[in-house]
């Protein structure tokens, strides 16, 4: 009989950590309930929150930052949405894990055992262990506080990498905010205030906090019931425009693709409505609103009438409530990018809430921009409506696209040259010269949706019935190949080393060298007339500089679009049954050689030199000014470096022409087709264009000298560059021997130029020797050939 007793006695001490006599109700009593999706207690006592949960059920749980650090360097701004995962709540002893299961990696199937396999075979992510407090029988409390003032962001690790100092979080210094912490049914918001303290803060950092050792900001957490079955996902389709959802089911036949593609997209059993932040200050507001509301039209079009609008936001609402589809007013120290995010279903792609952030800073860059190119303040107190009107026409266009990502479209980088044909490109102002040659700016930005916007949004939300939708997507698609509107997004477009010559940001026209001429054109208007008349009374003269900066580097984008045409080719997302040409084509000799000649007279000294007049008014910064980011160096302060602003602009464009990538193609094309445009005539019209003009007068010749160390850095670095190929290198090292010998015979010129033509001959010589020791050739690894 004692035996017995002591075995039950050692059951109950075993049992006892996994049962819980206290009940929730008992646990929680004295505390502020709030009832919704998952209900939550405040403890004012302790300052702890207490979350009821059911276990081994999936929902979406995402973590935000509610307020922002400000600086667009650190990337961590106010509304900023991290993570989206499926998790649930597992059960462990005493112990309930958040555990994500790997979405990636799955197999759709009747056969529990095959997807468990599948399962098995992928690591999964225990996200938190929470320690349960009181329990009833269908659910269990957890003491959610320490997950949630926890490093959500990943603050102090980002802050690290940027060198911005040692950071971690301090519980003293963090609580819970209880103001946005509420539950409704179908979601569960909890928000905290986060401290981090920490040492060597950097100069990003530093300039945006009060006291830079501690850091804080508000950080959120989205708990959210997954959405029903109802929602039909959509295939992806490459010349779409849409972003696609991507994950590996094992489970297909053999002969289908295991990579399996959907789009992003709201359902549309219900209105689509976005919210504008109502901080948004006036006549900002109403850009924005009018800008967002021009995606009406597209719904309109496929037959859904009214289904997307754009509202304020009530005021008493929470912006990071996945409630609502919000459009943010985000300000910071510097001008940076704005952004469309998404918060959606993994498994389906289905957009449960739009999240749009604009950064503030952007409208006063293009007043920046208009200021300068027009240079209207004769007197000085004038009123010039079209700055601000430019500037805001940007507003409308920049919401209509950030919207846009929000309803699931990618960018399309190649509609600027079709009649404005997307929301979805980079617009360059485009500025013209009227008969008069006065600069206007009217048409700076278009207004409304482009023809791809209207065939996009169809593809991804026109409804049809299960037994319907197959051919009626077909037909879409079909109709977007026969629009002729081409549609290329970032990964053709973004770097400088793309052969795609019609993707481009900010850049317009048709043709690229075409509209760099014209460009060049409008520069110089703008840059002769400006002076005292761009500045408003009561402005010091140190800040021309800031207004003469993109005026003078107004071709930056446009020079990079031509510069594809150089080594360019054309291509598309074409698929095998459709209509579309299946096969790249090299860009035209003729049209290369005209791309390069438009790309050289950005380094002629009489489109790089600013007036002598010009430069007698570019102060140095009057006593409480400074210059910051948006001014050029200079090695001549504190007055202003014109020679090294023409050597900044002149290596951006010999850059461009030089890149190895391009160079490479140069090589491969003229190899293929010798009425191609080979590598050694580009680097012979380069050297021709620059090291080889001379001038009468001393200001040019400096100005020349100023490009020419500008080409000759660039071709040594073409000549070490890991990407390029042998054979590039070899023709570059030619290149620079038969410069050097040029050099060395042509001394008979003015002292000033006579010294700098030694020094290169000296530098070419001395380069050349230790050029093979400097920088080998990247060897290209072969693919993969067995099979186990």
């Amino acid at each position: 009989m004692n035996k017995i007793r002591r075995i039950v006695a050692i059951c109950l001490i075993v049992l006892t950590p996994f049962t819980y006599a206290q009940s929730i109700a008992s646990f929680t009593k004295g505390m502020t309930s709030h009832n919704g999706f998952m209900d939550f207690y405040w403890d004012s006592d302790t300052g702890n929150v207490y979350l009821k949960i059911s276990l081994n059920s999936d929902f979406l749980y995402v973590n935000s930052l509610a307020s922002g650090v400000g600086s667009n360097d650190l990337g961590l701004d106010r509304g900023q949405l991290g993570d989206v995962r499926v998790v649930r709540f597992e059960r462990s002893g005493p112990k309930i894990f958040l555990v994500q299961p790997n979405l990636d990696y799955i197999a759709k199937s009747d056969n529990l055992l095959e997807v468990k396999a599948v399962e098995e075979a992928f690591a999964s992510s225990i996200l938190w262990g929470f320690k349960v407090v009181a329990e009833d029988k269908s659910s269990v409390l957890v003491d959610a506080t320490s997950f949630l003032l926890r490093d959500s962001q990943d603050i102090s690790n980002r802050l690290k990498r940027m060198n911005q100092g040692s950071y971690k979080a301090d519980k003293s210094r963090s609580g819970i905010y209880l103001p946005n912490s509420k539950a409704f049914p179908d979601n569960t918001e909890l928000e905290a205030t986060l401290t981090l303290t920490g040492s060597n803060a950097g100069r990003h950092l530093r300039s945006v906090t009060p006291t830079s050792e501690f850091v804080t900001v508000r950080t959120h957490h989205s708990f959210i019931r997954l959405p029903d079955d109802n929602y039909q996902p959509r295939n992806f389709d490459p010349r779409t425009g849409q972003f696609p959802l991507m994950y590996q089911d094992y489970a297909v036949p053999l002969s289908e693709d295991m990579t399996q593609r959907r789009i992003y997209r709201h359902r549309t059993d219900k209105p689509i409505v976005y919210y504008l932040d109502p901080g948004t200050p006036e006549p900002v507001r109403t850009a924005l609103l009018e800008g967002a509301s021009w995606w009406s039209e597209a719904f309109d079009a496929i037959g859904l009438k009214g289904m997307f609008r754009v509202e304020m936001l009530p005021g008493d609402a929470d912006p990071m409530d996945v409630r609502y589809n919000t459009i943010q007013w985000v300000h910071r120290s510097t001008r940076g990018w704005s952004y469309g995010s998404s918060i959606a279903d993994p498994r389906t792609g289905e957009i449960i809430k739009g999240h749009v952030t604009l950064g503030s800073l952007r409208v006063r860059q293009d007043m920046l921009i208009a200021q300068g190119l027009l240079s209207p303040f004769k007197n000085g107190d004038e009123i010039a409506p079209e700055i601000e009107e430019m500037a805001l026409a940007r507003l409308r266009q920049l919401s209509a696209h950030e919207v846009g990502h929000t309803l699931g479209l990618a960018h399309n980088f190649a509609t600027s040259g079709v009649v404005r044909a997307s929301v979805m490109d980079y617009p360059h102002p485009l500025v013209k010269i009227n008969k008069k040659g006065e600069i206007e700016l009217a048409d700076a930005y278009d207004t409304g949706l482009g023809a791809w916007d209207l065939l996009t949004i169809e593809y991804g939300y026109k409804t049809f019935s299960a037994k319907e939708e197959k051919a009626g997507l077909a037909a879409i698609i079909n109709k977007i190949e026969s629009s002729g509107i081409p549609f290329i997004t970032d990964q053709d477009s973004r770097i400088n080393s793309m052969a795609h010559p019609t993707s481009s940001l900010w850049d317009n026209g048709a043709n690229a060298s075409d509209e760099l001429n014209r460009i060049m054109r409008v520069r110089q208007v703008a840059l002769s007339r400006f002076g005292e008349s761009t500045l408003r009374e009561g402005r010091p003269y140190s800040e021309l500089e800031k207004h003469l900066v993109p005026i003078y580097l107004l071709h930056r984008y446009q020079s990079q679009a031509a510069a594809k045409l150089l080594g360019g080719v054309t291509y598309d997302y074409s698929v095998k049954g459709g209509t579309l040409p299946s096969s790249q084509q090299i860009v035209a000799p003729e049209e290369q050689r005209k791309a390069l000649q438009a790309l050289l007279r950005t380094l002629d000294v009489r489109n790089l030199k600013i007036s002598k007049e010009l430069v007698k008014k570019l102060l140095p910064p009057a006593y409480g000014f400074r210059r910051d980011r948006e001014y050029f160096s200079h090695k001549t302060s504190p007055v202003t470096d014109v020679m090294g602003m023409a050597a900044t602009a002149a290596d951006f464009s010999t850059g461009l022409i030089l890149e190895p990538r391009r160079a490479n193609r140069l090589v491969q094309q003229n190899a293929l087709d010798d009425k191609q445009v080979g590598l050694y005539q580009v680097l012979k019209s380069l050297v021709d264009a620059t090291w080889k003009k001379q001038h009468k007068n001393s200001y040019d010749s400096g100005i020349q000298n100023a490009i020419n160390w500008a080409v000759l850095d660039n071709l040594k670095s073409l000549t070490t560059s890991a990407s390029a190929s042998p054979q590039t290198r070899a023709i570059t090292t030619g290149t620079l021997n038969e410069l050097k010998r040029w050099l060395e015979k042509n001394h008979k010129v003015h002292r000033t130029v006579k010294f700098t033509y030694q020094q290169a001959a000296k530098d070419i010589e001395s380069f050349l020797a230790k050029a093979s020791e400097m920088q080998a050739a990247e060897s290209e690894e072969i693919p993969p050939g067995s099979p186990i």
